[in-house]
This record gives C-alpha cells, sequence and structure tokens, in this order.
C-alpha cells in the first residue's frame, strides 16, 4: 500500500481503493501498467491535499504570529 495511507488522508480514500482493487485484479496486469492511471490519480489527489494543507498550515502560524507580536507590544507597552 502507499505509504501515505494513514487514517488522516480520508479526502483520497477512494484513490486508495481504486488502486488497491486494481492491484489486487493479477500480477501481470499490476507489473504491466495496468494500474498507472489510478496510481497517477493518487498521487495527484495527496498532492493537492498537500499544497491545501500547507495553505492552512501557513494562514494558521500567521495568525499565531500576529496574536504572539500583539501580545508582546502590549506587555512592552508600559515599559
Amino acid at each position: 500500500m502507499h505509504p501515505q495511507s494513514s487514517e488522516k488522508r480520508i479526502a483520497c480514500r477512494d484513490f486508495f481503493d481504486a488502486l488497491e482493487r486494481c492491484h489486487n485484479i493479477g500480477f501481470r496486469f499490476k507489473w504491466l501498467g495496468g494500474c498507472n492511471q489510478a496510481k497517477r490519480e493518487l498521487n495527484k489527489c495527496l498532492h493537492d491535499d498537500s499544497v491545501a494543507r500547507s495553505a492552512r498550515n501557513r494562514e494558521n502560524a500567521k495568525l499565531r504570529n500576529e496574536r504572539r507580536e500583539k501580545a508582546l507590544r502590549e506587555l512592552h507597552e508600559n515599559d
């Protein structure tokens, strides 16, 4: 199975299942490129999920930094 198939990746669960079904069809089909399309679709889903997660993390970090800076300004306001 794909190394990133944790339960956190529910958005791509259908693609994991499709690739798993494809791999279960047979040895020759799997190794002769029969599952390449399913693999490409899974990789695209994982990439898109990763990009979206990175954008959310950047936005959250920006908000945390702004709150921290505001708290520091308020703390040193009376110095």
